[in-house]
């Protein structure tokens, strides 16, 4: 790896500066790796897991991989541009002048979690690569097939100089962790992330840490329950909730807790009228997790939790090898259950209930600040309230998940949930070098 890292660097260095008609070559060239290769991807996704949603796939893996790419490359001639700057009184007056200019970084690692790893490897690339860097990319062990197919793929259109994939376990990540990039990307949990700071440490590679939390759903008095309960079930259940932007649990008002659980219910079985067959739902991605989520769910019962698994045809779950899981929720859920003290990733969803509004805000802000944050509800000044009081990566209104699908909103989390963003112009300026450049006037004097 470090040798790859080295030949990467070597080329950037030789080919400064990268201009914008290679910059827009090499989008175009990894529009044209996932566009050409969509069934593959799709097929391979599938067997990663068990069973994912051709459906799903086609959407969260591949439009949304193509789409970022395409809108740097629209864009990428503007945000390459210089910035003017005014510079400090009397040099301005007398001809001195300020501005910035944007620069490639270099080599950029990326280091690729499994819950989507295609997106999550293209996604950003648009940034790296719209800035003018090289990449090196780490895929997840626990999507192998799909780790296999980039390194068969890259190489068709990209030179390893330009663009290479690495795969292996935890110890060829702590050694790639460890490598002297100009910017290292991490997706995934927040324990292994804080790795990843110790490895990046001694070289002191800039990190962009992408994590997750507990994304919390606030539902005021004033929203519309039965659409509400649809979208939060539809966000919950894509990809069987392995999302880190998942809806990880509820805050409803006491008197709507029913009204809200009956929501969930309906919305699921119309959605999945049956699971296990079901080619649109996805499967866990492992026995691990499987087994995790299982238990998780037992602890919460033993706790005296109400467990309500929405199961419509009354599949035998149990007798299966699919590792398909229907949606579970846990009603009376208190903080001493596992699952309201780590994050979920998987279709088990807590549903809790507050008397005031700002019970519902100290529940969020007592937890660790979360990747995003859901609020459903008409009244302007309660939605105001519970912006102004709470504090997270991001916010979806009226709906969950879906700022992270537009592109000129800045994708990130805050404290345990990451560190630094991107997404278009973002992600060009987070792998760029703002690079601030005074020319002084011959009129000046220094006495």
């Amino acid at each position: 790896m470090r040798e790859l890292l080295d030949r990467q660097r070597a080329a950037f260095t030789a080919e400064l500066p990268v201009s914008l008609a290679v910059r827009k070559d090499r989008l175009k060239r990894a529009i044209a790796m996932i566009a050409d290769n969509a069934d593959r991807l799709c097929a391979a996704l599938s067997e990663d897991f068990g069973h994912r949603s051709r459906e799903q796939s086609m959407i969260t893996d591949i439009a949304a991989s193509v789409g970022p790419l395409r809108h740097a490359l629209k864009h990428v001639a503007r945000w390459s541009r210089s910035e003017r700057k005014a510079v400090m009184f009397p040099l301005g007056l007398l001809g001195g002048r300020g501005w910035i200019e944007y620069q490639a970084k270099g080599v950029v690692g990326i280091i690729a979690p499994w819950n989507f790893p295609v997106n999550l490897v293209m996604s950003p690339l648009a940034g790296v690569l719209a800035a003018g860097n090289r990449a090196m990319v780490k895929t997840s062990e626990f999507t192998p097939v799909v780790a296999a197919l980039f390194e068969e793929m890259a190489p068709r259109y990209f030179a390893p100089e330009e663009l290479v994939f690495v795969s292996g376990g935890p110890e060829v990540g702590k050694a790639f962790a460890e490598l002297p990039f100009d910017h290292l990307l991490f997706t995934g949990a927040t324990g292994i992330a804080k790795h990843i700071l110790h490895a990046a440490a001694d070289n002191l590679t800039p990190v962009t840490l992408e994590l997750g939390g507990k994304s919390p759903v606030v539902v005021g008095r004033s929203a519309n329950i039965a659409q509400a309960t649809e979208r939060v079930a539809m966000g919950k259940m894509l990809n069987a909730g392995q999302i880190c932007l998942a809806p990880d649990y509820m805050l409803v008002p006491e008197e709507k807790e029913d009204e809200v659980v009956a929501g969930l219910t309906r919305a699921v079985s119309a959605m999945y009228p049956t699971l296990l067959a079901n080619p649109d739902y996805t499967a866990v991605i492992n026995d691990r997790h499987h087994a995790r989520l299982n238990q998780w769910v037992e602890d919460a019962r033993a706790k005296g939790a109400e467990v309500i698994a929405v199961n419509p045809a009354n599949e035998d779950f149990a007798a299966s090898n699919a590792r398909k899981m229907p949606l579970h929720i846990i009603r009376g859920a208190t903080d001493d259950m596992t699952v309201m003290q780590e994050e979920i990733f998987g279709p088990v969803l807590p549903v809790r209930s507050y008397r005031h509004i700002d019970d519902a805000v100290d529940e969020v802000n007592r937890r660790d600040r979360p990747l995003a944050l859901y609020y459903f509800g008409s009244d302007s000044d309660e939605r105001r309230r519970v912006l102004d009081r709470t504090i997270s990566g991001g916010v979806t209104l009226d709906d969950v998940i879906f700022h992270v699908s537009q592109e000129e909103l800045p994708f990130g989390g805050i404290g345990p949930s990451g560190t630094g963003a991107y997404h278009g112009e973002a992600g060009f300026r987070t792998f760029s070098h703002a690079r601030s450049i005074y020319k002084q006037t011959w009129r000046s004097s220094r006495g």
